[in-house]
């Protein structure tokens, strides 16, 4: 006999075999599950993969018709014009630079260069810890993607210093991502922040390696104010005007987007922060000299979000020299370049309100947040970063990833209520492959921070705000010739946790193949 079996009394011998056949028993129900799990992706795999979603789709948060819009409005930035990888370089280059210059920092910073895939956008900062780091639509931190300087902090020491994983909602900023007094967590939402938070990173690496005490808080105070001069000083907008092939891609498809509306008798109207002179020499690439009689408004400098909210700026004319005049603005006429001024101003002025406005911009905040919550625009976010992150989806290798990700997690969920040494062996097996696959998937996107989209399973901060602020989003303006001007939105119906035994599962159907000869296509969701 067997010695584990060895027992005096032969009721416990008995006992125990029947617990080894049992284990022995689960163990190959288990790898028999694996094996029909393993095939039944392989079987979905081709399945999935003829519903790929089209990077061309425009995505709705809320039903909306085109049809129903009459003036459409644009930011410059990200919006009409798209920039080179180039143009990050540059002002992490010249931020890097300003520091050493003249704030004193040590010349040993010059050995960083740009990482042009260490950050993503939407990434939090806190302040006085000098951590940069991923939160999730819960005010959760997605362990694994905290970092201090270039290097990743141990989970052990973010629970500890946040005791848990949870960020409180009083040290991160508003509902409108403003950190006000007290605030210690700063958002980056914006394209232009990557050289930002990437400067950041290198700065305190830098320190740390050197073992230089420094206050975070003036770290983050300096990288901000070099990264600002960069623009207010006119550094960046000259070097763009002077190798314009450079750094703007060249926007054939936003010329045929804004002719399409024009043709149409479509009101249009540009608001950006960007001096005219930039803007100008960027129109005159992108769309032709004649860019300004496709706008019935063009304001420049408006200080955004600041336009939207501050009553006490009035419009100011400029002209193709510069210059600015002194006149009382009581229209606002086509052809004619403005100034600043404020969107109650704007609206006074135009007459333009309401859900027939449709404005583009890129940064959640600062574009679309008070129009959609205040004043009741549609708006549309432009996401560049969507287009390959739905490439990346579209992989076998991602494809084979969720699916058998999906498979480990509907098991964990049915089968723990097993509480058997044996069922529990096999359960943390799982628990520890499916572990495995997070970071798969997180890995594929960004090897730091993962998608700008997801923190594992749920929404990102960045993400939630998105699908509350903007009515529609999509990788760029081009993805607007896909469809006609009489196309209505519909957001997919997906089900709530608590409508799942009720409503089958459901992907974005309408997101897949855009048949673009139609006039008739249908948008999904990611």
């Amino acid at each position: 006999m067997n010695t584990f079996f060895y027992f005096s009394s032969p009721s416990i011998n008995l006992h125990f075999a029947v617990l080894y056949y049992i284990g022995c028993t689960i163990l190959v129900i288990y790898k028999v599950i694996c094996w029909l799990l393993y095939y039944w992706t392989l079987y979905l795999i081709p399945v999935i993969s003829n519903n790929f979603v089209n990077p061309d789709t425009i995505f709705a948060n809320n039903q909306m018709s085109l049809q129903d819009i009459e003036i459409y409005g644009f930011d410059y930035d990200y919006t009409l014009a798209f920039y080179s990888s180039h143009l990050h370089t540059l002002i992490f280059n010249i931020a890097r630079d300003i520091l050493i210059d003249e704030h004193r920092y040590p010349e040993g910073l010059k050995e960083y260069d740009y990482m042009p895939n260490f950050v993503i956008r939407g990434l939090h900062y806190d302040v006085q810890k000098a951590l940069l780091m991923k939160i999730d639509a819960f005010h959760y931190i997605q362990l694994g993607t905290v970092y201090r300087g270039l290097n990743p902090v141990p989970e052990k020491e973010v629970i500890a210093m946040y005791e848990g994983s949870h960020v409180p909602l009083e040290i991160m900023s508003d509902f409108y991502g403003k950190s006000s007094q007290g605030h210690t967590m700063k958002q980056f939402m914006d394209i232009f922040s990557l050289p930002e938070m990437t400067l950041l990173s290198c700065v305190n690496d830098y320190f740390m390696k050197h073992n230089i005490d420094y206050e975070p808080v003036h770290l983050y105070k300096d990288v901000k104010e070099a990264i600002g001069d960069v623009h207010v000083r006119g550094i960046m907008y000259r070097a763009v005007e002077a190798d314009i092939e450079k750094y703007i891609c060249y926007g054939e498809q936003t010329h045929a987007v804004l002719r399409k509306l024009s043709k149409n008798g479509k009101k249009m109207f540009l608001i950006t922060n960007s001096p005219f002179d930039f803007v100008d020499r960027g129109m005159n690439y992108i769309v032709g000299k004649d860019w300004r009689d496709l706008f019935d408004v063009v304001i420049v400098q408006a200080d955004k979000p600041g336009f939207f909210n501050d009553r006490r700026k009035p419009f100011r004319r400029v002209t193709d020299k510069g210059v600015l005049l002194w006149d009382r603005i009581h229209h606002l006429e086509k052809g004619q370049i403005y100034k600043q001024g404020n969107l109650y101003e704007f609206l006074r002025l135009t007459g333009w309100r309401g859900s027939k406005v449709l404005y583009f911009g890129d940064h959640i905040y600062s574009d679309l947040a008070d129009l959609t919550l205040k004043h009741g625009w549609r708006t549309g976010a432009i996401i560049p970063e969507l287009r390959k992150e739905i490439k990346i989806m579209n992989t076998e290798e991602y494809v084979h990833t969720m699916t058998w990700l999906q498979a480990l997690t509907a098991l964990l969920e049915q089968m723990q209520v097993h509480q058997d040494p044996a069922s529990q062996t096999v359960i943390q097996q799982w628990i520890n492959e499916r572990e495995e696959m997070r970071l798969r998937t997180k890995d594929i996107f960004n090897a730091q921070f993962g998608s700008l989209f997801r923190t594992y399973h749920n929404p990102t901060y960045f993400s939630r705000r998105l699908s509350r602020f903007a009515d529609i989003y999509m990788a760029s303006l081009s993805c607007l010739l896909n469809y006609d001007l009489q196309h209505t939105f519909y957001p997919r119906r997906t089900p709530l946790q608590h409508e799942s035994p009720i409503w089958p599962e459901q992907t974005s159907t309408g997101a897949m193949n855009i048949p673009f000869q139609s006039h008739r296509t249908t948008t999904g969701s990611e």
